[in-house]
């Protein structure tokens, strides 16, 4: 894969690009802030999830009940302006503001930008963009420094690097989605995976019978 320059970002992203061919990032507030050497950066956006602490079992990939993990998540939005605070340890699903439509000949990590980093802040923990993928981009949000974070909705927090495929996917991460055009911060769908458990299970009864 090739690393997209700043040059190559713009033009991919120009309205004179096909669509089908287009990256699109946006709202751009600041293009010429935003768009670096070979980077875009991406602001936060104002809506949260939270874990809540629970009494007994906790998150099981196995139970195959979608809206159990969402029970465990409380959402927060907070407003223009003001501070989401981040403990120390505490973990936390944001979102960009920018909604990504990514094209199938490219693909894409997100990164936490290096300012933050120094104070502690983990932006992401799941890093790749697939081709073919659209919506808003979720952040898993880490404090691993000893002091409260302040974070402000719209400040540049990640940073998304863009990579050209050896060529156009048959097999764009929209043809089999699991976050479909997300336009905020999406709880995780464990529950997809079940049925891998019950496999494995499966395959254990069968080779306990040999």
């Amino acid at each position: 894969m090739t690393l997209l320059r700043k040059e190559d970002l713009v033009a991919v992203m120009a309205p004179t690009t096909p669509m089908h061919e287009r990256l699109v990032v946006t709202p751009m507030l600041d293009p010429d802030v935003q768009i670096g050497p070979a980077s875009i950066d991406l602001r936060l956006s104002s809506d949260f999830l939270l874990a809540r602490r629970v009494e007994g079992s906790g998150i099981d990939p196995a139970d195959d009940d979608e809206r159990a993990i969402e029970r465990s998540q409380e959402r927060a939005t907070v407003a223009l302006g003001n501070p989401f605070w981040l403990h120390p340890q505490q973990f936390a699903l944001g979102a960009t503001l920018e909604f990504i439509r990514m094209p199938s000949h490219l693909g894409a990590y997100v990164v936490g930008r290096s300012s933050w980093g120094r104070i502690g802040l983990i932006v992401a923990t799941a890093i790749m963009v697939q081709p073919g993928y659209h919506g808003a981009l979720t952040l898993e949000l880490v404090n691993e420094g000893e002091t409260p974070i302040a974070l402000y909705p719209g400040l540049r927090v990640a940073q998304l690097t863009v990579h050209a495929l050896a060529g156009k996917t048959d097999f764009p991460y929209e043809a089999h989605a699991k976050y479909v055009s997300p336009i905020g911060p999406e709880p995780p769908k464990l529950a997809w995976d079940a049925s891998e458990v019950a496999q494995m299970k499966l395959i254990h009864d069968q080779l306990s019978k040999l």
